[in-house]
């Protein structure tokens, strides 16, 4: 995949739909096995499994040099800018679009958190970095994720799917758009 390389912010907060999507911290580093160590996040994410301090604090470097390569994007999905309770991600693609994905910790699922962090991603992605679509790809049996891309406008693309393996299971990708308004 190609990206476009010109650079990102060096420190990002995001507010809007009831949320605060902020930087990660090192601060975060304690809270993050409880989000990610789950598994639902190590079934459905590329994210590593199991998750303990070291992988976040492993995932927090990866972040960080993510965003100075100008790549990708990693937050943390907050109320109020205070204690993590998820993570939203943008990865800039090719054609101009960009990738959206999502985390949510299973002690804070059912509260529309991935929702509207996308839609307060989404619009970052057109309004900031003037991306032309955004994409989510998800496996058609992640019921949570399909109800999330159906929630937020995106509509199921008529791609050839995305396969592959990760963890040593096969999956299939769908994949989701959203135009710029």
């Amino acid at each position: 995949m190609s990206v476009t390389t010109s650079s990102l912010p060096e420190r990002i907060e995001l507010s809007g739909e009831g949320v605060v999507l902020r930087d990660w911290a090192e601060g975060d580093l304690v809270a993050m096995p409880a989000l990610f160590d789950h598994p639902d996040i190590a079934y459905w994410t590329p994210i590593v499994s199991p998750f303990d301090e070291a992988a976040a604090r492993a995932r927090l470097e990866r972040d960080r040099q993510m965003r100075r390569d100008g790549t990708t994007i990693l937050l943390a999905i907050t109320l109020d800018g205070g204690a993590p309770l998820g993570e939203v991600m943008l990865r800039r693609a090719s054609g101009g679009a960009a990738e959206l994905g999502y985390a949510v910790g299973p002690a804070h699922r059912g509260q529309g958190l991935a929702a509207r962090a996308v839609r307060v991603m989404a619009a970052y992605a057109f309004e900031q970095l003037g991306v032309e679509q955004v994409v989510l790809e998800v496996e058609a049996e992640n019921a949570a994720s399909v109800s999330v891309a159906t929630r937020t406008g995106f509509e199921l693309l008529d791609v050839p799917p995305i396969t592959g393996e990760e963890k040593g299971r096969p999956f299939v990708l769908q994949t989701w758009g959203l135009k710029r308004p």
